[in-house]
């Protein structure tokens, strides 16, 4: 069935509020274009006068595009579902807990998937029990050399894991890149701490707990909102030039995992 002529999963607003362009995907009815399109709003006001429709659409967690409702407008305004910006995707990399938190990795990159340029390990791409040895993989691989927002999944186990130690000190590290990444913690359900509103440190990967103190790091509960992730990265990204001193990466580098037995 088909939603629209047109559906709109991104957007850019001027100074006023008023659309300046859109990401479109064009309806076939059957399936979307498989490629996205860049237009202006005087391209929208000229398809809605000539008849043509247009609705708002987000991914969801299978990685599928969903209709979220119709634009209307009325010769001169227009309405819509909200829907993400249409800003620099920025090259982040996701830390986890493979044998716990597979799912929501999957689930990140689905949802989010235009949102964000993915640089994450997949399984079994990278082994290596040594943490120079490792983070010089992730450099030498491109997963971290240009990096610029990490992006830490946070189940009850992800403080026990080395490779997210290493991880994070690696995105810490100045010497990648221009700059180092910035640092986003998402709380999962799985977390004692989720949706309470607070974090308790000794909870957390001792490292990204010494930069939430520090205030380079910043720690959110997971959700699926786009508009909120988007916010949330950009945030991270923004720390990288605001907070850029007080990143913390003196900590030795965990040797072994603490939950071996998990």
């Amino acid at each position: 069935m088909k939603w629209a002529d047109f559906c709109v999963s991104k957007l850019t607003l001027n100074d006023k509020g008023f659309i300046e362009s859109i990401i479109y995907y064009e309806d076939f009815g059957e399936n979307l274009s498989s490629n996205s399109y860049d237009q202006n709003r005087n391209w929208m006001v000229e398809k809605i006068r000539s008849g043509k429709t247009f609705c708002s659409i987000e991914l969801d967690k299978d990685g599928k595009w969903n209709k979220i409702g119709n634009f209307s407008f009325n010769n001169n305004l227009f309405r819509w579902y909200e829907i993400p910006e249409n800003i620099t995707k920025r090259k982040s990399f996701i830390s986890y807990y493979h044998l716990e938190d597979q799912l929501f990795k999957e689930r990140f990159k689905n949802i989010f998937a235009d949102l964000i340029i993915h640089k994450s390990v997949e399984d079994g791409e990278i082994d290596s029990d040594n943490s120079d040895g490792y983070i010089k993989q992730l450099i030498q691989n491109d997963y971290l050399a240009d990096t610029t927002v990490l992006i830490v999944l946070i189940g009850e186990n992800t403080k026990h894991r080395k490779h997210v130690d290493w991880e994070i000190s690696g995105a810490l590290n100045p010497k990648i890149g221009d700059k180092c990444a910035g640092i986003l913690a998402l709380k999962l359900p799985s977390h004692s701490n989720y949706n309470t509103g607070k974090h308790t440190y000794s909870k957390l990967p001792a490292r990204l707990a010494d930069n939430l103190k520090s205030g380079y790091a910043i720690i959110r509960d997971w959700t699926d909102d786009r508009i909120k992730i988007q916010k949330y990265i950009e945030l991270a990204f923004e720390k990288r030039n605001t907070n850029y001193d007080d990143r913390d990466n003196s900590r030795l580098q965990m040797t072994k995992n603490t939950n071996e037995n998990n």
